[in-house]
């Protein structure tokens, strides 16, 4: 059986005297006699008593301080959503602690944890893709810190959400498609247990499904990450099966950068051949010959929202018990890659 953490009661318990005596002496206050002082900080190294930072943390006051988690810095999405952060908590005097996961689950909760210690009053987070319990936050909460969710949701996690909406993003996109006449599209999917790829996935199968077209599950190729290597191995797969695909909707821009790449390298055109559409419209797709077509979200706004959400519970005078949801709209962005209507 896991040993039980040793606590104040503990050891106010084993020297007979109050918890709130043995309190006042790990923290030196100087209404406790010397002799108490070092009979409770021995008996605490007896007992490997470890102190609830976090409890300490919040007992003091606020430090102005906001942690941001996001699964990686450098992409223009996360980036943008932190500058919309950064001009919504400067106006209040708040300051940033920007961190990243690297999509690992055990980063994310080490980042929170230290971030806590640290007496952060608040948290951005957008999960890892790694994150699948949520242990982490529902602690963090009842303890007394606020947090707000974006981009990437945590189903059975009560919290403030800012999202997008993937599924109508995704539904724009292959309906457009349908439109110009294609009727075979493959879908490079990313991570399963992600809920943005999976509202991406129920939007392509519902634009099939209202078009009557059929699902082929060898058109759907799912990807562990985000990379144009990943959308190059994806595209390689589904140009080895005939006949060949007549679009390809990808998970993110930088996955149908791949795509593209191999559809060169077949001797394919596009949009002739073979239409390319993306998501997230980053800034370097309109420069790509030939152009590509993409899901436009709008992450400035995503930052703005979720950062005002977060500043309203920190200038409550008591915690607000009522959770927002709020769904931004994606706007579809025609450029070369894919067939004209």
């Amino acid at each position: 059986m896991k040993k039980r953490p040793s606590t104040i009661t503990d050891i106010a318990k084993a020297l007979n005297i109050a918890a709130s005596t043995v309190s006042r002496a790990l923290h030196d206050s100087p209404s406790i006699s010397k002799g108490t002082k070092q009979a409770v900080m021995k008996m605490a190294k007896q007992m490997d008593y470890q102190p609830n930072m976090l409890a300490v943390s919040l007992l003091s006051k606020r430090t102005k301080t906001i942690g941001v988690i996001v699964p990686e810095i450098t992409s223009y999405f996360f980036s943008t959503v932190i500058s919309g952060v950064q001009d919504m908590v400067n106006e209040a005097g708040y300051k940033l602690v920007i961190c990243q996961s690297n999509e690992s689950f055990e980063e994310e909760q080490k980042l929170m944890e230290t971030l806590a210690l640290n007496r952060v009053d608040g948290f951005l987070i957008s999960p890892a893709s790694k994150t699948m319990k949520f242990a982490h936050l529902e602690r963090l909460r009842a303890s007394g810190i606020p947090i707000v969710v974006f981009d990437r949701d945590c189903p059975g996690f009560d919290a403030d959400r800012v999202l997008v909406d993937d599924f109508d993003g995704a539904f724009q996109a292959v309906e457009y498609l349908i439109k110009t006449g294609c009727r075979r599209i493959a879908h490079i999917a990313g991570p399963k247990n992600l809920t943005t790829c999976q509202h991406r996935m129920e939007g392509y199968t519902k634009a099939l499904q209202q078009h009557h077209i059929p699902m082929e599950d060898s058109l759907i190729e799912w990807v562990d990450g985000f990379t144009s290597e990943d959308g190059e191995e994806a595209t390689r797969k589904l140009l080895d099966q005939s006949p060949l695909p007549d679009a390809i909707f990808a998970i993110n821009d930088a996955v149908a950068i791949g795509a593209m790449a191999i559809i060169r390298e077949r001797g394919l055109r596009m949009p002739e051949d073979i239409s390319v559409v993306g998501f997230d419209d980053e800034p370097y797709s309109k420069y790509f010959h030939p152009s590509l077509t993409s899901v436009w979200q709008p992450v400035y706004e995503l930052g703005m929202l979720s950062s005002r959400i977060l500043m309203n519970h920190l200038a409550a005078d008591q915690e607000i018990d009522q959770y927002r949801y709020e769904l931004l709209k994606p706007e579809l962005i025609v450029r070369n890659s894919s067939r004209p209507l």
